[in-house]
């Protein structure tokens, strides 16, 4: 019997957090069907592919439990930027985003919530089912596993208005939960972003009560990242303990130095729930800066009704006055212009901003930078995208070494090259920890650092065939040179792709050969666990 391939006399490091040992894996039809030491004869089989690699280590391909894919991947199915880091799926979703669902009077305020990343969506579906669809139909480089976003679920429910649902609203997002259950893993929420910042906790907990039933997983962007971060994660430990749902801490850290050091506390609280029986996990991205729109420090008010009503607020001068003196009571807080760097500007007045503070903008424009920032949204019209250098190179080791969390990205780029100057995040999560933290400087060693990269974001999902290599599992694998893997892509220059990666597996199917992307379609929408 001929066999797919057999990757033979790599060091197997199983996904397990196991020491690595010399291997051979035989890969059939989709799965790993055998592996066996080199030490004991290894696998003497009749495979139609045999690839050496001696010296290099094979692994399971990498889980990205945080991703924003799912407003790129019809720009870049092919994924290249994640092939080349060894990564095979993608959860999307996140911090309350999803493209689905849509109503149709809410259609284009669910557009406009992401119109800033969106890169080629067709929007041709209605719900999760149908969105899983048309991704599934394209040549896919990677898996995608999909979640629905709270504040999609609200714009679908009652637009975007700052104020609690009526008890007809909540149960619309209850109910279509529920309608998108079979379609993904996950539900999620960004309450530092309108709409998700105007609901309340018992709004929270009712949607998350749905949420577990469907045996689906909770992954939070957290109400504060900075002075408020222990009370964040408070607030998500009480939503998961009165509801019982799965909880998943996105992106943890500490913004701003004021705060640099609580994210101890913060882990404190995380494992004294765990040990009373919340199921709660978390995962980080490992740099000292974070991105996002720069709408994003506006207050709540100027957000309401959505983007085009901020919009008109922008163009309003009193309004616009308003605006600034609420943002400029901020400056020093979370809003740190000397920190922020503006990104990424779609056609409009201010690229030549690419690269610079807003403090530096201001200095050009002659004004403070709390006006200088609400200009740079008026005459981009709200689109502009910010690298925020606001954590610590200590709080990230500290969150890195725990063995709680998972290594996640918070990427969305997928093709390469394209415009502006996104975070490297993107292009080197993964071959960052590998070898920057692992080889480099050694903060955790390799075995526990592919444990949080496989077998631990799997099991937040509770996926027992992906993330581990054992036979009659998903043959999702990677091959690397541990001496040379690295991250090229940095804030400097974030258009560059990793390198040390040689092959990249998905479903047994080499999509990274010798390190060059095969373009072979070999990725599909992983739908939601067995019901509980």
């Amino acid at each position: 019997m001929a066999h797919d391939i057999l990757l033979r006399g790599g060091t197997l490091i199983d996904g397990t957090g196991a020491p690595g040992r010399t291997a051979d894996v035989l890969v059939a039809d989709g799965r790993v069907v055998d592996v066996s030491a080199v030490g004991a004869g290894g696998l003497d089989v009749n495979a139609s592919e045999v690839v050496d690699i001696p010296g290099a280590v094979v692994c399971p391909g990498f889980i990205d439990l945080h991703s924003h894919a799912d407003f790129t991947v019809f720009g870049a199915p092919e994924a290249v930027t994640q092939v080349t880091q060894g990564v095979t799926t993608l959860v999307t979703g996140n911090c309350g985003f999803s493209p689905f669902p849509v109503v149709p009077h809410h259609a284009d305020e669910l557009r406009a919530h992401g119109r800033f990343i969106d890169d080629g969506l067709t929007w041709e579906w209605s719900s999760a089912g149908e969105y899983a669809d048309a991704v599934g139909r394209l040549p896919l480089g990677v898996n995608l596993a999909l979640q629905v976003g709270h504040g999609a679920l609200r714009i679908a429910a009652m637009g975007g208005a700052d104020r609690a649902p009526t008890p007809a609203e909540l149960e619309r997002m209850r109910a279509l939960v529920a309608r998108s259950a079979n379609a993904v893993v996950g539900f999620s929420t960004g309450l530092i972003y309108a709409p998700g910042t105007y609901a309340e906790a018992d709004e929270l907990v009712a949607i998350a009560t749905q949420t577990a039933a469907e045996g689906l997983l909770y992954s939070t962007h957290m109400r504060d990242e900075g002075g408020g971060l222990l009370d964040a994660v408070n607030e998500a430990l009480t939503i998961s303990r009165r509801s019982g749902v799965r909880l998943e801490i996105s992106h943890l850290k500490a913004s701003g130095p004021a705060f640099w050091g609580s994210v101890a506390e913060a882990l404190d609280l995380i494992e004294a729930a765990r040990a009373e029986g919340v199921d709660v996990g978390a995962d980080q991205y490992p740099y000292t800066a974070s991105s996002t729109t720069l709408t994003s420090w506006l207050p709540g008010w100027a957000l309401d009704g959505g983007p085009a009503a901020m919009l008109k607020r922008l163009d309003d001068p009193d309004q616009a006055e308003r605006i600034a003196r609420d943002l400029g009571g901020d400056v020093g807080g979370s809003f740190d212009p000397e920190r922020i760097v503006v990104a990424d500007t779609p056609d409009g007045p201010y690229q030549r901003f690419v690269g610079r503070t807003i403090e530096a903008a201001a200095v050009e424009l002659g004004l403070d930078t709390a006006h200088a920032a609400v200009e740079l949204l008026r005459g981009q019209r709200g689109l502009l995208g910010v690298v925020n250098h606001s954590m610590s190179e200590d709080d990230v080791r500290r969150i890195l070494r725990d063995p709680a969390v998972a290594v996640a990205s918070d990427g969305h780029v997928l093709g390469c090259p394209g415009r502006g100057r996104p975070h490297p995040r993107g292009l080197g999560t993964f071959t960052r920890v590998l070898g920057h933290y692992v080889r480099d400087e050694r903060v955790l060693d390799l075995p526990l650092a592919v444990r949080t990269m496989t077998e631990l974001p799997a099991s937040r999902l509770g996926w027992s065939d992906r993330g581990v290599v054992r036979p009659g599992a998903v043959a999702d694998l990677a091959v690397f040179d541990s001496g040379t893997v690295t991250d090229r892509a940095s804030f400097e220059d974030p258009w560059q792709l990793s390198t040390g990666v040689l092959h990249t597996l998905v479903g047994g199917t080499m999509v990274l050969r010798d390190g060059v992307p095969t373009s072979t379609p070999a990725g599909q929408v992983i739908h939601r666990r067995p019901r509980p």
